[in-house]
């Protein structure tokens, strides 16, 4: 029999979800971005996706995929999917508050909403379930955007006031742990440089310019927070995503060398002296050929060296969080994985990957790297941003149509590991 791996007493399982994705009927930039979008997301599926992908998930090529409409209807049903979180063994769960219902227009911040959140962090206390709230998940008021979004400084005061104004309408019992923002450089990268996400543009220049005014955003906020709660836990999440070369050839490990820093370590050296503990995100590796023709990012190809993938045929390399982990240890802060998952409608993959990088995640901590929680995206089947509602990455199963959930196979595992705080390898 393997030998049983044990966590430390203490350690936090949970699993997470973002506003807009599963909240539902929110109006900010996307909800206006997807409308607009929805012909044109629908009509390049024909070229953007493998056959395999197109025969299994033909709704990929109807619009209303791509509106998020009432999502997972979790707005409503937050109470039956803690519930659920909770009889799955979860002992903390992070959410994000939607900064275009607090605050609707410019200054004028909507108490019912506040409300609202304050009733989602009572029913989590209640369920004895630790909530880590992130403030900005990617979406924006209408009227931030309107005066140019994060390229413009003035939405850097803007976010400065709608933190003001949660900390002050929150107490450190009932947030105990802040993210300010979320994966900062997934949302450049995408936005910016692939120009896939609003505002679809490549310029590195307004990228440059909207990743320092991110960057100031979440400096000021953890200022904030923490003159108004000392004893709060405040952070970051950062997307990192194991990059390797295809050849070995020195072409193709600068090539990695370089896409490396930029896309895991200059974020982090960047706010490094300004959190009290780092999220990773991790998914899935890259591996990297120099192709002088062009490739999917300009002068670079991704190649996936293995058959193992998921339904987005994302490379799924569960050794990768182990090598993310040992070099994110250099920081020296504590590090929650707070995203890690995979689309997989069919639940086939879904507990192996957890499993395989529950070991390796242990395996990290054995040799000296503070490793104090873990985070399953998602816990709801949720929209999944441009590519709308055909990827399934849920413990929970959610019928769109219906709001019916349905706790999918690989959940009852991942809470025999919650509960006991032990993986069988």
């Amino acid at each position: 029999m393997a030998e049983e791996l044990k966590f430390p007493k203490g350690f936090l399982w949970g699993a997470a979800t973002a506003a807009h994705q599963v909240e539902g009927d929110n109006y900010n930039n996307w909800s206006v971005w997807e409308k607009e979008n929805a012909e044109r997301l629908a009509r390049q599926a024909k070229t953007l996706w493998q056959p395999w992908q197109q025969k299994q998930f033909p709704e990929m090529f109807d619009p209303q995929n791509y509106i998020s409409g009432r999502a997972a209807n979790h707005y409503h049903l937050f109470e039956k999917d803690f519930d659920i979180a909770q009889s799955l063994g979860h002992n903390a769960h992070r959410f994000s508050l939607e900064w275009s219902r607090i605050e609707p227009e410019r200054g004028k911040f909507d108490e019912k909403e506040i409300k609202h959140y304050r009733s989602v962090l009572k029913a989590l206390r209640e369920r004895n379930i630790r909530p880590f709230v992130t403030l900005w998940h990617w979406t924006s008021p209408v009227w931030v955007v309107e005066q140019g979004g994060w390229e413009n400084e003035k939405t850097v005061k803007d976010f400065e006031r709608y933190v003001t104004k949660i900390v002050q309408s929150f107490s450190t019992e009932e947030i105990p742990v802040w993210m300010p923002v979320n994966e900062p450089g997934t949302f450049i990268g995408m936005g910016y440089v692939q120009g896939m996400f609003p505002p679809n543009v490549k310029n590195v220049f307004r990228a440059n310019k909207s990743f320092k005014h991110l960057m100031d955003a979440h400096r000021r906020a953890y200022s904030i927070i923490h003159e108004h709660h000392a004893k709060a836990e405040v952070g970051l999440s950062h997307y990192a995503t194991c990059v390797q070369p295809y050849r070995n050839g020195p072409v193709n490990r600068l090539a990695v060398w370089g896409l490396d820093y930029i896309r895991n370590w200059r974020f982090l050296d960047s706010v490094k002296d300004d959190v009290d503990f780092i999220g990773i995100q991790y998914y899935h590796r890259d591996v990297i050929d120099v192709v002088p023709r062009g490739g999917k990012w300009g002068f670079f190809d991704v190649k996936n060296p293995n058959d193992w993938v998921n339904d987005l045929n994302w490379d799924m390399y569960p050794e990768g969080i182990y090598q993310i982990l040992k070099r994110t240890a250099r920081y020296k802060k504590p590090i929650y994985i707070t995203e890690s998952g995979l689309a997989d409608r069919d639940d086939r993959k879904r507990w192996e990957f957890i499993r395989r990088n529950l070991y390796w995640i242990h395996r990290a901590m054995s040799e000296g790297v503070d490793i104090r929680g873990y985070f399953h995206w998602s816990l709801l089947d949720n929209f999944e941003w441009d590519k709308g509602f055909w990827p399934r990455f849920g413990l929970v199963a959610v019928d769109f149509k219906t709001d019916e959930r349905h706790i999918r196979p690989s959940a009852r595992h991942y809470k025999q590991v919650c509960e006991t705080n032990t993986l069988i390898p």
